[in-house]
């Protein structure tokens, strides 16, 4: 499995991006696809993520409205367009694939973290 994204870059706040994820050795319709980041100092969070295993979808509060995901499943590409940029997006922002975009840990169900298999990441930084 690979994965590798582009599409990162310098941005001004306010303006857009669109990441782009490509995927050989993943069967889309039968995986999650999810969008991470991670800035310095700062844990890894999950921004979204897709899952055509079971259908579920997710993106986390910090982007909800802004971000959007999509597929080229002829191409195995995966998108993440990024609009209304803020500071605070500055992160690398990594795809990674897997089956589920959620597990149960506790009393209920969260976004899954450890995906399986991770791309390289791509730096993106939002000047203000």
């Amino acid at each position: 499995v690979q994965l590798v994204e582009s599409g990162g870059g310098l941005v001004q706040a306010g303006g857009s991006l669109r990441l782009s994820c490509a995927a050989s050795g993943v069967n889309f319709e039968d995986s999650a696809i999810g969008w991470f980041r991670q800035a310095p100092g700062k844990e890894r969070e999950g921004v979204s993520c897709i899952s055509n295993t079971d259908g579920s979808i997710y993106y986390s509060d910090a982007v909800k409205g802004r971000f959007t995901m999509s597929s080229d499943n002829a191409k195995n590409t995966m998108f993440l367009q990024m609009n209304s940029l803020k500071p605070e997006d500055t992160a690398v922002y990594y795809c990674a694939a897997d089956h589920w975009c959620y597990e149960h840990r506790g009393l209920g169900w969260v976004p899954k973290l450890d995906f399986a298999f991770w791309g390289q990441g791509t730096q993106v930084t939002v000047s203000s």
